[in-house]
């Protein structure tokens, strides 16, 4: 395991998208664009069973997430690592996030059955590029 830079907290805990990157059966990367909360080091993240990025975890646990602050498109935080999937605090982050990025709660979008699932993303690397002009200016 290794920790995230105090440098990128406040974007895993602000209002910024993240890319996931999961592995298909024949190998091949598939990406989705999600919100995202941090635990600690941890990367957590929201998804349904059933949706091809849990399935591709349930099969083959390593991910990468990648941020890209909104408007500094030359910097970056990528985050690899393994992720564990659990049905437990999967409903309590769908609406914590929906409050983050939409200010209400609970979520309103999940259709009648849909099971949640909880993505959490140990780091093992994670690279920073350029990030410090794009927190900076976030406070000008």
């Amino acid at each position: 395991m290794t920790t995230l830079p105090a440098e990128v907290h406040d974007l895993f805990d602000g209002k910024e998208f993240v890319t996931l990157c999961t592995l298909l059966p024949d190998g091949s990367p598939h990406l989705t664009v999600l919100w995202v909360a941090r635990d600690g080091d941890d990367i957590l993240l929201s998804s349904v069973e059933g949706r091809q990025n849990a399935k591709a975890l349930a099969r083959d646990p390593r991910a990468t997430v990648l941020l890209s602050p909104q408007g500094h498109p030359y910097s970056y935080v990528e985050v690899r690592g393994t992720t564990t999937l659990t049905h437990e605090g999967a409903r309590e982050l769908i609406d914590a996030l929906h409050e983050k990025y939409h200010g209400t709660r609970p979520y309103p979008y999940d259709t009648h059955g849909e099971v949640r699932v909880l993505i959490r993303l140990t780091p093992t690397k994670v690279v920073v590029r350029d990030i410090a002009r794009a927190v900076a200016s976030r406070g000008a």
